[in-house]
């Protein structure tokens, strides 16, 4: 249910190409191996100290292969981002059964989202980088944040017209500012921190705040002992 959104303001900007991907076994495997060493290079480097050669050396191919797949860097990030966008996404909630308690189900939902941040932690942080610079990866962090705010606008709903959640709510503004809320918890935790080398907060303790935000925000009811249903 709960996962996170960057809140930007969409500027316009040129469209990145959209490529067919390649048709035959080898086309895919050497477009993959494309992407696989160009996220190893943008994670090492950062995006605006990483080059073309860079990339292409660490796939061990040439720069005419790299030009048979992609135009450019900018193109080959897109396509990196692409490839993460299905695991932070969907970071294992199709495990979530949504008819449980609903208080479980934003536990294991932010602990799904928490976990996929952290395995793409420095790419979150490219995507932080490009999208301050470039209008086009902009948009596209902004598409990345409204389908997270969408997703959880429907569970909100879903909980207000079973008479869990407060009914107050707009449903839209309350996952904007809730999914915002854990967006921003990740990413200074799992990126500014880790790269201040400052002590982060436990990961547990993160995890029970994240959800305790979001079970108080919503007014879910609460048992007779005081858990929350």
């Amino acid at each position: 249910m709960p996962a996170a959104s960057e809140s930007d303001g969409e500027l316009p900007g040129r469209e990145l190409p959209n490529r067919e991907l390649p048709i035959t076994p080898r086309g895919l495997r050497t477009r993959s191996s494309l992407v696989a060493a160009a996220r190893r290079v943008f994670e090492e480097s950062g995006y605006l100290d990483s080059r073309l050669i860079d990339i292409t050396r660490a796939a061990r191919c040439s720069a005419g292969t790299f030009y048979t797949y992609f135009t450019s860097k900018e193109e080959i990030l897109a396509a990196v981002l692409e490839q993460a966008r299905d695991d932070m996404l969907h970071p294992g909630t199709e495990r979530v059964d949504p008819h449980e308690n609903p208080v479980a189900v934003i536990a294991a939902s932010n602990r799904a989202y928490f976990e996929a941040y952290q395995r793409n932690a420095k790419l979150m942080a490219l995507l932080e980088q490009v999208s301050n610079i470039d209008p086009e990866f902009r948009r596209l962090r902004r598409e990345r944040a409204d389908a997270f705010v969408r997703r959880n606008a429907r569970s909100i709903r879903s909980l207000q017209n079973r008479g869990l959640a407060d009914t107050e709510l707009d449903p839209l503004l309350a996952s904007r500012a809730l999914s915002s809320m854990i967006s921003r918890l990740a990413f200074n935790h799992f990126v500014v921190d880790a790269a201040g080398g400052r002590a982060a907060a436990d990961y547990e303790g993160l995890l029970e705040t994240a959800t305790r935000l979001w079970v108080n925000a919503l007014r879910l009811p609460c048992t007779d002992d005081g858990d929350a249903l």
